[in-house]
């Protein structure tokens, strides 16, 4: 794997920290579990310009799990949407970074998410108009696995098979946890890569996706897909909290949790001090 897209990966998962750490509370644990998805989508796969963020014909990444919203910012600051400094008014009076997406105050964001279920209609509806429109747009969407337990989502699912849509790329961040307990003793979506198939898409089974390299192999074999007629669900096996040895220790506590700047200053430090050492290694091999 490419060392600059680990770096990058690293920025923004301390960047997310960062931002969650000086509001001293937040959406961390299924922030945190999404950073390669992001990494990969906006350094690697993603057809955008930042400079022109309604450019015609832009690839579309619309978060339905809109409690991920921290780190979509810390990915749209590193990419160069907006500078890094305003990741420090998250969800704070006035901002342009409210906890949910707001495609009306966020360079970047495409639809204003965070009702469970609806931005992945959303970017069913995206995907249809991109395809109507001829504009060779590729539309990327994520969902939760608690909110997979929304029938919106079934019913956004079936039309997008009916209607071939094969450039929709939809990821779950299938991290086992929602904010009551766990999804299995919730409402259990398993065995989750059969119900995508009976719905007529294409379905890629990640078994890391924490892991930049599996990420992105899986990305670019969905891609392959497209004049296949079915849409694409990429299944990313994560762990909520990732990187964070405390946050995920908290289990389904760390859906929303008090963090402080000292703690985020140490999981930084950790993290940095982790990634240094592991380059060192691979110097040294």
């Amino acid at each position: 794997m490419d060392t600059s897209l680990s770096q990058r990966c690293l920025d923004i998962r301390c960047d997310c920290l960062k931002a969650i750490g000086h509001l001293g509370v937040g959406h961390i644990g299924g922030s945190l579990s999404v950073v390669e998805l992001l990494t990969v989508l906006y350094f690697e796969a993603m057809n955008i310009d930042p400079s022109r963020p309604k450019m015609p014909g832009r690839d579309r990444f619309i978060c339905s799990k809109g409690h991920a919203g921290p780190a979509v910012y810390a990915a749209l600051a590193n990419r160069g949407y907006f500078p890094k400094e305003l990741l420090l008014t998250l969800n704070q009076g006035g901002t342009s970074l409210p906890s949910h997406c707001d495609m009306n105050r966020t360079p970047g964001i495409d639809m204003t998410t965070g009702s469970l279920g609806q931005g992945f209609s959303c970017a069913v509806g995206a995907a249809l108009g991109s395809k109507l429109e001829g504009d060779g747009a590729m539309i990327y969407t994520l969902i939760g696995d608690g909110e997979s337990q929304e029938g919106q989502v079934w019913e956004a699912a079936m039309f997008a098979a009916a209607k071939k849509l094969d450039h929709l790329i939809a990821f779950t961040d299938y991290n086992k946890l929602q904010i009551d307990d766990t999804v299995a003793k919730v409402n259990d979506i398993a065995p989750l890569d059969e119900k995508w198939r009976a719905f007529g898409w294409n379905v890629i089974n990640v078994e890391d996706g924490n892991d930049l390299l599996q990420v992105s192999q899986a990305v670019a074999q969905a891609k392959g897909f497209i004049g296949s007629g079915k849409p694409t669900m990429v299944i990313l096996n994560t762990v909520k909290g990732f990187g964070v040895p405390e946050i995920i220790a908290m289990g389904t506590g760390n859906h929303n949790c008090s963090f402080s700047e000292q703690q985020a200053d140490d999981a930084i430090r950790a993290l940095r001090e982790a990634f240094a050492a592991e380059a060192a290694k691979g110097k040294e091999a």
